[in-house]
């Protein structure tokens, strides 16, 4: 990158700069006439010079040119004008001249802000494109935050000074030097005192400000730094919980921000001195040209019109003076973040942008075999991880690596070489393109980043290399696609459409996007993921109206688990939603409401504010009776928990109170005791109200729902829907046993009941029955594919650390790959899971048509025996490669692992 940012700017957009200083010094023309006009007025039909005889006229607009050989040339004869008619020309002709100049001026800030925008955009494209070509122990030594914070705040000022780098001298330097000759036009002195004023502002001004550039830059600075450390705070927030640091980490962000205040305040202090003294200096000229120039007009030396001319010349000039030393500084300000910014992206050994180039076609080849050549590795300490080691992989080897997690590493081009290489049939790795390496080879290990999206996405990240199949669009989004690919060009993006499908299918073993999914079930399996994605599956929800054959063969399971619970002797499992009954095993909110909740107005401690649901508490009379219940409930609780400790494991049967709760509810039933239901305020009421909502009898059995209180809800339930307002329609949506709810999850929809508390294992039980009936209805593919639209959250940590790496592993799966590197993916699961997932791996690999060759890490050493062959590191140094018989002593080869 350049190192000063006006030759950035000049190279990227010199004709457009070019053609922008043509409009401004043409602008100049009706600026310089807009002073001039003035005096005309005032001289002429105001002040009546050349109308000085009754019935006098003078030519208006008379255009005539001397030229030589050629003589005078009228282009315009001019209009015969009495002293009235001229003053409303002349009138008429300034006003065109403002709406010239305005036009002008939004010509030329619309031409630079469009500018400004594209060269931001060009900035920040290149830094995170460099990002990309980072060597990989770049990323060791920088904090991402702090990258981000450049990217997205630090250069914002860049984008907006574009447009103001050689416009705005050129526009502010023509309009002050405009009005500055023509004051010397109209008087000599009177230009030499806005000369003087112009010259000293020019030399203090520009001075002072440098401390403000000092200032700003340390301001740049701990802001950056304030950024990087909140994002500390953020990734180690259990650490801090774990070591209760919270308040070292409270004091050490006090500390910045006062020191930022104090940066701050000296900056306001100075910028408002700065801006004290240059409006004085501005002031102090208009003082002068009424004082002198008023006495030189009262002398005769000069007349009323040049006077007034002067002024409002004058008056146009310190707001351009202005705005220039405000560029000056801006330009001094801008270039010390821009160099800040190129500073912290200058890398060595930044990565060949060919090397990334985009590559369609996946004809590649990777010539084998790969191997490791007099290969040295070190850490950034120094420390060797890699000593001289050579070794090769043949094509369809299965190699177990005990203690050789930085060969996995260089493999995988996360680590660069100290000394020797890694080489794939002679060729350097890092001379093959990514397009080769990054298809070719595919690696997983234990520590698994997952992207902000879908698990589907993560799962297909490994897939999507360059854009395949066009993405369609209909008249109006063509246009705008055509518009947004004509202006990455403009500001040197790619025009890669990010909605194409990316997705290359040929390389999971697919025929295109129907076909997909067979791939992903069986990659699924082999790493044991799929239950936990079904499990997810079942959690979620879907639209019916985007999936209608779906949410019709749900309902069509809802009643396929219950003639398989019948036939099974187990139809007390679940208890169904009943429109006439009270179902025992849901709670007394979901029996009153019947129906799952959509809207915010019924939801949660809305519902206690709701006009017409407290409108059916009152008719019904039912509100008095769910008080008393929930007074009960407290007090039930309160006498049970109040000695608990808060991590007790009987507060996870207290679905209505938190421990928390429990002092604030202790003074609440002392303030309430002896009140009945009217004596207490409305949000006293719903307090002890809300608990009963939460209430299950078979479950919390404080004895507290009878026969006839149930009856009295479902009556209560009945007024409530049949005179639900129209407005509230879409806020609830009632249980239907025909009809797929879309609110509610997949397998509440399938049981459309509660499952009974009179089994334990219960919620077991109906998992393994809805797996059997998803696999005999033909569903298990359908409701597996939902739970690939669960939502991983940033970084995956919607996830458990077991997921994410089985996650990992089955995106590195999911790619036809040449090699498989696997530097121990799955350190979390205990030994018999990691021997049934390490089998599953090799025999899936094995049927791929291409023979890939698989290197394990393995953190088992039992391992070793499923393996071709067994290569041992001790100390960075290969002690042994042979067959698996080579490792006898078990305990030795756990060392190893170990070490």
């Amino acid at each position: 990158m350049e190192n000063r940012l006006s030759r950035y700017i000049w190279k990227h957009t010199s004709r457009q700069q070019i053609w922008i200083l043509f409009v401004v010094a043409i602008s100049m023309i009706p600026y310089f006439l807009s002073f001039d006009l003035p005096k005309q007025i005032v001289n002429g039909p105001i002040q009546g010079k050349g109308f000085e005889t009754d019935g006098a006229t003078q030519l208006f607009m008379h255009l005539e040119f001397s030229l030589p050989l050629i003589g005078n040339v009228v282009l315009f004869p001019g209009l015969e004008l009495n002293r009235v008619q001229t003053l409303f020309a002349l009138s008429m002709v300034f006003l065109l001249l403002v709406i010239i100049n305005g036009l002008f001026k939004l010509y030329i800030n619309t031409y630079k802000g469009r500018l400004g925008e594209r060269l931001l955009r060009r900035i920040r494209f290149e830094l995170v494109d460099r990002i990309l070509r980072f060597p990989p122990g770049q990323f060791k030594r920088v904090k991402g935050a702090e990258i981000a914070s450049m990217i997205k705040d630090e250069v914002e000022p860049l984008g907006g000074f574009t447009g103001d780098a050689f416009v705005q001298p050129a526009l502010l330097g023509g309009q002050a030097l405009t009005a500055l000759i023509f004051i010397f036009m109209q008087h000599f002195w009177l230009g030499m005192i806005a000369a003087l004023i112009v010259v000293v502002q020019a030399i203090i001004i520009p001075r002072m400000r440098k401390r403000l550039l000092i200032l700003g830059r340390e301001r740049q600075l701990t802001a950056r730094e304030l950024s990087g450390r909140v994002s500390e705070i953020v990734d180690g927030i259990s650490t801090i919980h774990a070591f209760d640091t919270s308040n070292l980490e409270r004091a050490d962000i006090s500390a910045r921000l006062g020191h930022i205040f104090k940066i701050r305040y000296d900056l306001y202090q100075w910028k408002f001195l700065v801006k004290f003294i240059n409006n004085f200096l501005a002031q102090v000229t208009p003082f002068l040209f009424y004082c002198i120039g008023g006495y030189l007009a009262l002398n005769g030396r000069l007349d009323v019109g040049q006077l007034v001319a002067v002024i409002n010349a004058y008056k146009d000039l310190p707001g351009p003076l202005k705005d220039l030393i405000d560029w000056d500084q801006t330009r001094q300000d801008v270039q010390v973040k821009y160099v800040q910014v190129v500073e912290q992206f200058q890398v060595d050994r930044l990565l060949d942008p060919k090397l990334q180039a985009i590559a369609a076609d996946n004809d590649q080849v990777l010539k084998p075999p790969l191997a490791a050549v007099n290969l040295s590795l070190v850490d950034d300490s120094g420390a060797k991880l890699l000593e001289r080691v050579s070794l090769q992989i043949a094509p369809g080897e299965h190699v177990a690596v005990l203690g050789g997690e930085a060969l996995a590493e260089a493999v995988a081009r996360i680590i660069w070489p100290e000394s020797g290489k890694v080489v794939a049939g002679g060729d350097d790795l890092w001379d093959l393109p990514e397009s080769v390496t990054g298809r070719k080879i595919s690696y997983a290990a234990a520590e698994v980043y997952m992207f902000h999206g879908t698990l589907g996405d993560n799962l297909l990240y490994g897939l999507k290399h360059a854009p395949l199949t066009p993405a369609v669009y209909d008249q109006q989004g063509e246009d705008h696609h055509r518009w947004q690919i004509n202006e990455a060009k403009l500001a040197g993006n790619p025009d890669y459409d990010i909605n194409s499908d990316w997705i290359d299918y040929s390389t999971a073993g697919a025929e295109g996007p129907d076909h997909l999914f067979a791939s992903v079930r069986t990659v699924l399996d082999a790493v044991l993921l799929s239950k936990d994605i079904l499990d997810l599956a079942l959690r979620s929800t879907f639209d019916p109206s985007e999936n209608p054959d779906l949410a019709a063969r749900i309902v069509e399971m809802r009643h396929a688990l219950r003639e398989e619970l019948d036939a099974e002797g187990l139809n007390s499992l679940i208890v169904t939603f009943e429109p006439d009954s009270y179902n025992r095993e849901a709670t007394v909110g979901e029996n009153l409401l019947f129906g799952t909740t959509t809207g915010m107005t019924l939801k949660g401690r809305a519902i206690g504010q709701n006009r017409y649901f407290r409108s059916v508490m009152q008719q019904t009379g039912l509100g008095p009776r769910l008080f008393q219940m929930g007074y009960e409930i407290a007090e039930n609780a309160v006498e049970l928990f109040a000695d608990l400790p808060p991590d007790h494991p009987f507060f996870q049967q207290l679905t209505f109170m938190t421990p928390e709760d429990i002092p604030e509810y202790q003074l609440l039933l002392q303030k309430l005791r002896g009140k009945s239901f009217e004596e207490v305020t409305d949000n006293e009421r719903y307090k002890i109200i809300k608990l009963s909502f939460a209430y299950i009898e078979p479950r919390h059995r404080f004895g507290l729902l009878d026969d006839d209180l149930m009856a009295e809800i479902v009556r209560a339930r009945k007024i409530f829907h049949d005179n639900l307002p129209k407005d509230m329609e879409d806020e609830i949506e009632r249980y239907d046993d025909a009809r797929y709810m879309a609110s509610a999850s997949v397998m509440d929809n399938v049981l459309f009941g509660r499952i009974s508390h009179k089994h334990a294992d219960g919620s077991e039980r109906i998992r393994t029955i809805a797996r059997t009936l998803l696999n005999t209805l033909g569903l298990y593919d359908q409701v597996l594919a939902l739970g690939l639209n669960y939502h991983v959250g940033a970084g995956g940590r919607r996830l458990t650390s077991v997921q994410r790496q089985k996650l990992g592993l089955a995106r590195s799966l999911i790619r036809h790959s040449d090699y498989y590197i696997f530097n121990r993916p799955l350190p979390g699961l205990d030994h018999r899971i990691q021997d049934q997932i390490v089998r599953n791996v090799l025999e899936l690999t094995k049927q791929n048509n291409n023979e890939p060759a698989v290197v394990w890490v393995l953190s088992n050493p039992a391992l070793t025996t499923l393996f071709d062959r067994v290569v041992v590191f001790e100390r960075g140094t290969l002690t042994a490669d042979g067959k698996p018989d080579l490792i006898s002593d078990k305990d030795e080869a756990k060392q190893l692992v170990s070490s």
